[in-house]
């Protein structure tokens, strides 16, 4: 057989190479919802609306709500019910949150504060045995850890004021499914199973989430939740007033009471979820939306962004060693002011426009070593260590209609099922949320963060937390991501993950979702990593300091988007079994 002529060869060569440019770059420029058709993770994508949550058919009922006419709050309101019962670890109307909202026609932002409140009878030293230590399981597992709850205020107040439909009509589904019973799913199984022994401490909540034989029920089993069915009807028929000043209210002091809690009615009823201005900043032609104070969230994300700006990440590549170390390293910094610096601002004077200020971001960034991990004894004094052995029974989600209406929710109980204790007669579990607050000056909480005496315990005072409901806004001041997530002190860096990962390196927002995650807190001076990472780039950051530490996976980031062709894309995480991103058509 002849050889081709080399000219022959070069020739076909160049033609192939310019086919394959030409086609990979036709893919690159298309925002079709998957940017690249060769990555492996893609988004879900849809023509009228999204939803993604960290329960598939929560999000079916929003999708629902939108398809029905609703508008992005309809829906929100109808998936935080709804998630109250098939999401009963995190979802809930016995904890509280924060909701962002984005109105796109009045280019308006609002943040729904529904954040829990230390009872009237509340001390700073409540939680402090005999010889000035935390007592651990009474902050985390009686009934005095429970805040004033929240949510049923906060969800209310924003269908009220920016919802299109009925409270009955969003709460219908989750009526529906609390009276007829849920499949329970693989995942909710191995939840439960997880946390018997801190559920079946209280008898209420071994009956209602265990067999007669005190056995976790098994995927394809039916539980039902018929005192929770009436309690939410209760709601939807009477409104508000029905939990905080009625009979659930009545029912909820009384076991209370009877636990030796001091949560009264009076506190119940002066409860009131507060409407506020979001925290704003600007992140390399971009605009980002948070929460304020008593959320750390949405100042302690802009203050690492902004310090992160001072930094060409062109120069390096993504996930690379220098790019692992220069976003913990900000990190570290951001977390001290986080810890020290913030409190409920009714009771303390947050320096907010001081922290996520470009001077005093760019202050920091000259302080970062970008060769050397700064050793956290340096940025401050050690504090007293205690490991964190939860993850946050938080839980996010977030939903987009067809009007470009984006809601950003993160709500909680805080642990896992909250304290564990199920208010008799109501079914509602409450949160733990009193150990968000500093227990004693220097002493981590159960996320390992030692924080300051602006968190200190007061009456009526709302606890810091870590919720980061997030939205960004593109140079033409339009809605294009909502995002969030559960997990703790955690939850901060994976929003920062996605935002970085978006703007920087233009990756699909499925694909940061996936990709392994990493942390840093000021406290456990530790640089904590999801497996995933490679083996030689760990080994530069040992060489940089870095004391590093594998850990499971955590958190779950919830997203939508609006593209430039005004799709919807939306991405659940694939760590949580059982999310979805449910598209409307």
């Amino acid at each position: 057989m002849k050889k081709e002529p080399r000219k022959l060869v070069i020739k076909t060569k160049i033609i192939l190479f310019l086919i394959l440019f030409i086609s990979n770059k036709a893919i690159s420029a298309s925002s079709f919802p998957i940017e690249e058709s060769f990555q492996i993770f893609h988004p879900e994508y849809s023509e009228q609306g999204m939803v993604a949550s960290q329960e598939k058919t929560a999000s079916e009922i929003g999708a629902k709500i939108l398809k029905q006419g609703g508008n992005a709050v309809d829906a929100a309101v109808a998936v935080g019910y709804a998630l109250a019962v098939t999401l009963p670890k995190a979802g809930n109307i016995g904890g509280g949150g924060f909701m962002l909202v984005w109105l796109n026609k009045e280019k308006k932002s609002i943040v729904i504060n529904y954040r829990e409140k230390a009872p009237f009878a509340a001390t700073k030293d409540m939680f402090l045995d005999k010889k000035g230590r935390v007592n651990v399981d009474e902050i985390t597992t009686s009934y005095n850890g429970a805040g004033v709850p929240g949510t049923v205020y906060g969800l209310n107040l924003a269908l009220k004021k920016y919802g299109t439909l009925p409270l009955k009509k969003v709460m219908e589904p989750a009526i529906n499914l609390a009276r007829n019973g849920i499949t329970v799913t693989h995942a909710l199984s191995i939840s439960l199973t997880e946390s018997m022994k801190h559920l079946q401490k209280n008898e209420e909540s071994t009956r209602i989430f265990f067999k007669k034989n005190k056995e976790p029920y098994n995927p394809g089993e039916t539980l039902y939740q018929k005192d929770l069915a009436n309690t939410l009807e209760e709601i939807a028929n009477k409104g508000t007033d029905a939990f905080y000043r009625g009979s659930i209210a009545k029912k909820i002091v009384e076991d209370v009471k009877t636990h030796k809690g001091i949560m009264t009615l009076k506190d119940l009823q002066d409860y009131k979820a507060i409407e506020m201005s979001p925290i704003e900043g600007t992140y390399n032609g971009f605009t980002v939306l948070s929460v304020p104070p008593p959320s750390s969230g949405g100042v302690t994300l802009i203050e690492i962004l902004n310090i992160l700006e001072n930094y060409d990440f062109k120069k390096i590549p993504f996930r690379s060693a220098e790019y692992f170390h220069i976003l913990s390293e900000a990190m570290n910094f951001a977390y001290y002011d986080r810890n020290n610096s913030l409190g409920d601002p009714d009771f303390v004077k947050n320096p907010i426009e001081k922290l996520i200020s470009k001077k005093y971001a760019k202050e920091i960034f000259q302080k970062i070593d970008l060769k050397n991990h700064i050793p956290s004894e340096i940025v401050q004094k050690e504090g007293i260590r205690r490991e964190s052995n939860q993850d946050g029974n938080t839980t996010h989600y977030s939903v987009v209609d067809k009007f470009g209406n984006m809601v950003s929710n993160t709500y909680t109980l805080n642990y896992y099922y909250g304290n564990g204790k199920t208010a008799k007669g109501t079914g509602i579990l409450l949160n733990n949320e009193m150990d968000d607050f500093t227990a004693k000056v220097g002493a981590a909480n159960s996320f390992g963060l030692v924080q300051g005496a602006k968190n200190s315990i007061e009456p009526q005072k709302r606890p810091l937390s870590s919720m980061t409901p997030t939205i960004l806004l593109n140079s033409k001041k339009e809605a294009i991501l909502a995002t969030g997530a559960p997990g703790g002190s955690r939850i901060i860096t994976q929003s920062l993950l996605m935002i970085t990962g978006f703007i920087d390196y233009q990756k699909n927002i499925a694909s940061l979702a996936s990709y392994p995650r990493f942390h840093r807190q000021l406290w456990p001076d530790k640089f904590y990593y999801e497996d995933g990472i490679a083996y030689e780039t760990l080994e530069v950051l040992k060489k940089m300091g870095h004391d590093i530490e594998r850990v499971n996976p955590y958190g779950s980031l919830q997203t939508v988007q609006k593209n430039i062709e005004n799709r919807f894309l939306g991405s659940s995480d694939p760590r949580s079994e059982g999310d979805a991103a449910v598209g409307v058509w």
